[in-house]
């Protein structure tokens, strides 16, 4: 076992994982036997390369001017961003053309679409880039979903293909 010293890591940048857990470690040491905490290299290693999944959702509303198959088109455009960039797509649902609550661009309907994917947090930041690139998306919305909307999310899935096998 290789030795590190804690103080070092947390004092580098974008040690904000290992800062975390290494002070907690070194308060309950430094309170318990008065020493200075120390953690192995390959403790190190691991928490280096550890990547945190996290469970996001999007909605995005799509222009109404546009043909079913271009509407297609952009839902494809939109799920291949999120799988290029190592995410992966847990549902997509296709709401179809709903009345806006209030005009947007002078439109008062769209063609809604909810996305559930999983990923690095990086993909949000070049997906809602490419949200607003795109002339044929009106609005959208992304956020991150805790454990409780994960449940929820699945209960929901399972009740909606009940649903569909019933019918």
């Amino acid at each position: 076992w290789v030795v590190l010293d804690v103080l070092p890591i947390a004092e580098r940048r974008g040690a904000a994982v290992e800062c975390r857990f290494s002070r907690k470690i070194a308060c309950n040491v430094l309170q318990s036997q008065k020493i200075r905490v120390s953690l192995c290299a390959f403790m190190q290693e691991q928490l280096n390369k550890k990547t945190f999944m996290n469970n996001y959702e999007t909605v995005f509303i799509v222009t109404p001017v546009l043909s079913d198959a271009q509407v297609k088109e952009v839902a494809d455009k939109f799920q291949g961003v999120i799988t290029e960039n190592g995410g992966q797509i847990v549902n997509l649902e296709n709401w179809g053309l709903k009345k806006l609550a209030y005009p947007i661009q002078k439109k008062t309907t769209g063609f809604y679409f909810l996305m559930e994917f999983t990923g690095e947090g990086s993909i949000i930041s070049t997906l809602e880039t490419q949200y607003r690139r795109d002339e044929r998306i009106i609005r959208f919305l992304t956020f991150k979903q805790d454990k409780y909307a994960v449940e929820y999310s699945a209960k929901r899935r399972a009740k909606l293909s009940n649903k569909s096998q019933e019918e």
